[in-house]
């Protein structure tokens, strides 16, 4: 029963969506991945997204757990934090999603025609 109750488990997403300031873009996602880098158990994978074309992006950081993210926010993490609360226009929105739908692509097996 216990095999049925860990399908059950969703993962977590906190998303940061903001608005860099002009120019700023390279020294965010250096930071950005200097503050991933430090992660450990629990953590999924992320992703810095940039609108094409302007200073705006999201962050999105997939989680075991909501327990696992609060464990992971060290002392490191926050100073790199601090050193990147310069970088936007404005403070970022944040919010946790739970992951309820993950689907990946599926394998295309191509026939080949004899003909």
């Amino acid at each position: 029963m216990e095999d049925f109750h860990d399908c059950l488990k969703h993962q977590y997403a906190h998303v940061a969506i903001g608005e860099f300031k002009p120019g700023k873009l390279g020294e965010v996602q250096r930071l950005y991945e200097q503050a991933v880098a430090t992660y450990g158990q629990g953590f999924k994978g992320a992703y810095l997204l940039r609108e094409a074309g302007s200073d705006r992006g999201i962050s999105v950081i997939f989680w075991e757990s909501i327990e696992d993210m609060d464990a992971n926010q060290s002392d490191g993490h926050e100073a790199i934090l601090k050193k990147m609360a310069p970088l936007f226009a404005q403070n970022p929105t944040t919010a946790m999603y739970e992951v309820v739908s993950e689907l990946e692509p599926q394998l295309q097996v191509l026939k080949s025609s004899s003909n």
